[in-house]
């Protein structure tokens, strides 16, 4: 079934978010003429994917009646600069979606009128394969229909989650906003000590990208729950157990791991204030 939507959509920034995010809904079939795109130098590929299916992509843009979802996917650090512009589009029925990192609710709700429903939500460059996870909060002015519509739009590239206190979209933020790189960091850990311990430097490399790579899509296609799928790898007294010792010893992994999430959450309330 064709992705509708009730208005047009106004996507400002076809960067790789928000291009990850229109690749997801052409894909969807949603109508091209019903999208139109602000941004005055997207990619290459976003070019080319915008060439393709008619649309342009415009500096400026003017728009014969408010749109349905305005959704901010530019630069944070340029938002304030750009979104006052594109407020003046926003009508009683419009909701603001944002996939900026550190843009408030109230940061949006200041350019706009009075009980204007704006969404804040924060995707992970999984998005780009379609395996993304999106954390969202909504003012009180959001209606359930807005609600529904936003999920539908974030779903054209992975998972979608709501939180009801916007203090948690931090969390969510170290968690999987920056997650992938925690996970990069580990397939860089792991080819390191593979070299170390004498592998070829090349294999090293391949053998962590592989199983990186393969215990995700395990863990993304099994029901178990992650600390069952290890359990199941680990034989007792075996090699993967002698590791885990290491590993999951009080001074291992999960401390760090705390750390490591409660300075980022830290990071991600001082970019927001």
């Amino acid at each position: 079934m064709a992705l509708k939507l009730p208005g047009p959509l106004l996507l400002a920034g076809a960067g790789n978010m928000g291009g990850a995010l229109l690749a997801g809904w052409l894909e969807r079939g949603l109508d091209p003429k019903m999208i139109v795109v602000q941004d005055p130098g997207p990619p290459p590929a976003m070019v080319a994917l915008l060439a393709k299916y008619g649309i342009a992509s415009q500096p400026t843009v003017t728009m014969e009646r408010a749109p349905a979802v305005i959704l901010a996917a530019v630069k944070p650090q340029v938002m304030d600069q750009v979104f006052p512009t594109l407020a003046k589009f926003a009508g009683p029925e419009t909701v603001t979606l944002s996939v900026a990192a550190g843009k408030t609710l109230a940061g949006f709700e200041k350019y706009l009128a009075a009980k204007s429903a704006v969404v804040r939500s924060i995707p992970n460059t999984p998005a780009s394969v379609g395996r993304g996870i999106t954390v969202c909060v909504a003012n009180a002015h959001v209606t359930t229909a807005q609600r529904a519509l936003c999920q539908l739009l974030l779903e054209a590239v992975g998972a979608v989650g709501w939180v009801e206190d916007e203090a948690l979209i931090d969390v969510a933020t170290a968690v999987s906003g920056s997650g992938p790189a925690y996970v990069f960091l580990l397939a860089e850990a792991l080819a390191e000590a593979g070299r170390k311990a004498g592998l070829p430097a090349d294999l090293a490399a391949q053998l962590a990208r592989w199983t990186v790579a393969g215990s995700g899509e395990l863990l993304h296609r099994s029901d178990l729950p992650a600390a069952q799928l290890r359990q199941n790898v680990t034989s007792p007294n075996g090699t993967t157990y002698a590791a885990l010792e290491v590993l999951m010893a009080e001074t291992g992994l999960q401390p760090l791991m705390d750390e490591a999430i409660a300075a980022a959450t830290r990071r991600s309330r001082e970019l927001a204030s």
